[in-house]
């Protein structure tokens, strides 16, 4: 066989590799993309650069248009300031279509430290914040002239990250986002916390409905009633938002004893007052900062969004109160026209303010040695 085959071959290969090699090096793999939603709303998206590919055409232009980058220091600045900048310039992180306004930063992805030919930490342009509340998907583009380069996403918990090659200047395909890591709507968070502050009282909060039916036991005039149910739920909210805030702390084995022993309080009060003084509103005040400790520990178990902190709050607060004007509404309804009978005292009140001081006592044992 003559040389003349081969060195065609040679020819064709070396024309192959002298048009490959520029695609892969100019065309694919400029940057590349890696994002973390992570569980309580958080994201970071980190975007690093091969320093070998030169600039892309309009990164001048693109880097005018960029944002502040933290810790964009002059090192940084004249080893890759303005390819960061560029791609701050024309990247864009969307949920459910509507563009993010993320923190930009200098980050350095660190190597391994036990292995001494690892290569030193490279800078990394990191967009970060806070995943919108009931954010279904992201996506992510850049607008540079950069090729195709890969986009890697996870949701915290989730399993491994999504893996997709992207073109410049086109959206990368939606990125489903797992429920673990979107905080709720605020309508959601308000509805949700509103549900459970009402079932912690009714059907589930049978000691803070003894406590609420001491109370209407004594007063046959609804203005002291509201009085003091006022009293107790100012209390129970100031506690409440202060012991979330871990401002306040106590421990349930004496809170829980303690509680059931305002119950036995109030019911034996029944038994020898015959009308509200002014002293009782002041001890159902201490009372309902008790009551508001025993639902910290409830709220502690189930949590609160960081990003509706507050509505959450207060909506569980509503809930509570909503819970406790039920329990007097009901109580109204059963026993309310016979308030005024002269009998209504030694039939009704005494009777059951007895077995509510039973119960409570009988509580208050049984978490004393419990």
């Amino acid at each position: 066989m003559s040389a003349r085959p081969f060195s065609r071959l040679a020819f064709a290969l070396a024309a192959l590799a002298a048009v490959a090699l520029p695609l892969s090096a100019h065309e694919i793999g400029a940057i590349e993309v890696r994002g973390l939603f992570a569980k309580g709303g958080e994201y970071r998206v980190d975007i690093s650069v091969d320093p070998r590919h030169a600039l892309p055409a309009g990164a001048v232009e693109a880097a005018r248009q960029a944002p502040p980058i933290v810790g964009l220091d002059a090192a940084t600045e004249r080893e890759i300031g303005l390819w960061f900048r560029a791609l701050a310039g024309s990247a864009t992180l969307a949920f459910d279509g509507r563009p993010a306004k993320p923190l930009f930063e200098v980050v350095r992805a660190a190597g391994d430290p036990n292995d001494p030919f690892a290569a030193p930490a490279k800078p990394e342009l990191r967009l970060r914040g806070r995943t919108p509340a009931g954010a279904k998907v992201a996506t992510f583009r850049v607008d540079l002239p950069v090729g195709s380069f890969p986009v890697a996403l996870v949701s915290e918990g989730e399993g491994d990250p999504v893996f997709r090659w992207t073109e410049a200047a086109k959206t990368s395909e939606p990125f489903p986002l797992a429920q673990a890591v979107v905080p709720p709507a605020r309508a959601e968070v308000i509805r949700r916390y509103l549900v459970l502050g009402y079932t912690h009282i009714l059907p589930k909060g049978v000691d803070h409905i003894l406590f609420v039916l001491g109370l209407f036991l004594l007063s046959l005039r609804l203005r002291p009633l509201l009085l003091q149910v006022t009293a107790f739920t100012v209390a129970h909210t100031l506690t409440l938002g202060l012991a979330m805030l871990g401002w306040v702390h106590l421990s349930p084995r004496i809170v829980e004893p303690l509680i059931a022993v305002s119950i036995v309080y109030v019911a034996v009060e029944n038994l020898f007052a015959r009308e509200l003084k002014k002293s009782r509103i002041a001890l159902v005040f201490c009372f309902g900062l008790l009551h508001g400790l025993g639902f910290a520990g409830v709220l502690s178990e189930l949590g609160l969004p960081r990003s509706e902190f507050v509505p959450a709050l207060l909506s569980f607060n509503a809930g509570v109160e909503l819970g406790q004007l039920s329990v007097l509404a009901g109580a109204f309804l059963l026993v309310g026209a016979l308030r005024s009978r002269p009998w209504y005292r030694l039939r009704v009140a005494v009777p059951a303010s007895l077995a509510i001081a039973a119960v409570g006592m009988y509580w208050a044992i049984e978490r004393v040695l419990g």
